[in-house]
């Protein structure tokens, strides 16, 4: 099976993103009225910086994807709320994204469309949802700042609700701003993740249809399909803060969500991201490319696979980035290294044989 026959076809997403990059270039100049300017070079990252003198701010609009639906299949069958989750899940698809340019978030917004205000009236879910969406907020260190509530009848299905939000950070002093200052031989750390959190949902769904127990399905590791991909994200800007606190300097930040692991190659220059030690097959990752059948590429190309976050660090930093986000409470390792080889731009995961080259992650 392959993510595009779900529906997701990055190739057609991603050139609306560079319709949409290149229609939002001459706003920026409406900054320089309120006394503030875009940094160079900030489109086609996973956050927006505005240069205000003696800061950033960055801002970061996400959604969590279709992620509830499985929530809402596992509750209706089991009676088992795990909203919680979900509502963790939403802050750290946001803050993840935040935290790539070296931003800290300081509030975070919820943005949650039913179909039917129906949806709302179940008051479990509910509750669950927004206590999982303050426990994020605390994880991240952000304040809950508000949102919006609507019912978009015709558009959303009544049964279900489209889940998203956005994020203010800032990043002071602007010296901590990353902005993708990468070398040849710099490290590659990856930061473990909690299962599939919020990427390549589509494809796991389409996966439980096929099952005769669907979300029922036992794994091997004792736990059933529905609960293992309902496990919350990691969220990383802990890890972010613990590395400027060390004054750890960071040469870039990926958070390993859609695209899967061809974000690595995010930066525009070219480079090769050399992956010698990929994290260890979990149980979870293991049933989807069993049981979909999905390829390995294809699983890599898909999700996050074990790590869902990656730091380029100069190769004198690496034992102080892993002791920053140890002590911080994160699972990291050298995975790798870039390298220089002229104008030549992939992701290799050598143990693997996989290679993706440039033509296959178009984000500018």
């Amino acid at each position: 099976m392959k993510y595009a026959q779900t529906g997701v076809d990055y190739d057609v997403l991603d050139a609306f993103k560079r319709a949409c990059q290149k229609a939002a270039v001459p706003t920026a100049l409406s900054l320089a009225a309120r006394g503030a300017a875009e940094p160079a070079a900030i489109r086609g990252e996973s956050a927006y910086l505005v240069d205000t003198g003696d800061a950033y701010l960055a801002h970061v609009e996400e959604g969590l994807g279709t992620k509830n639906l499985v929530a809402d299949a596992v509750l209706e069958k089991t009676g088992r709320s795990l909203y919680r989750n979900i509502g963790i899940d939403l802050v750290a698809t946001i803050v993840n994204d935040l935290a790539t340019c070296g931003a800290l978030p300081l509030s975070v917004a919820m943005h949650a469309a039913a179909g039917s205000a129906e949806w709302f009236r179940d008051a479990r879910r509910c509750a669950d949802l927004a206590e999982g969406f303050a426990e994020g907020c605390r994880l991240a260190g952000a304040a809950w700042g508000g949102g919006e509530t609507a019912v978009l009848s015709g558009v959303v299905d009544p049964s279900s609700a489209v889940l998203a939000g956005s994020a203010v950070g800032r990043i002071q002093p602007k010296f901590l701003r990353v902005a993708g200052d990468v070398r040849d031989g710099d490290a590659i750390v990856l930061l473990a993740s909690r299962g599939v959190q919020t990427n390549g949902l589509s494809l796991c769904r389409a996966i439980a249809a096929r099952l005769p127990e669907e979300y029922a399905t036992p794994l091997d590791d004792g736990r059933t399909y529905g609960e293992a991909l309902l496990d919350p994200s990691v969220i990383y800007a802990g890890f972010v803060e613990a590395c400027q606190e060390a004054v750890v300097p960071l040469r870039y930040l990926v958070h390993i969500t859609g695209h899967g692991w061809r974000k690595m190659m995010r930066i525009e220059e070219p480079f090769v991201y050399r992956i010698e030690k990929p994290p260890v097959e979990g149980a979870l990752f293991r049933f989807l490319r069993e049981r979909g059948p999905v390829d390995l590429k294809e699983a890599f190309a898909t999700f996050n696979m074990g790590a869902g976050f990656a730091a380029y660090v100069r190769p004198t930093d690496v034992d102080r980035c892993l002791r920053a986000g140890g002590a911080a409470g994160y699972e990291a390792w050298v995975a790798g290294s870039v390298r220089k080889e002229g104008t030549r731009k992939a992701v290799e995961i050598v143990p693997a044989g996989i290679v993706f080259d440039a033509q296959s992650l178009r984000v500018r």
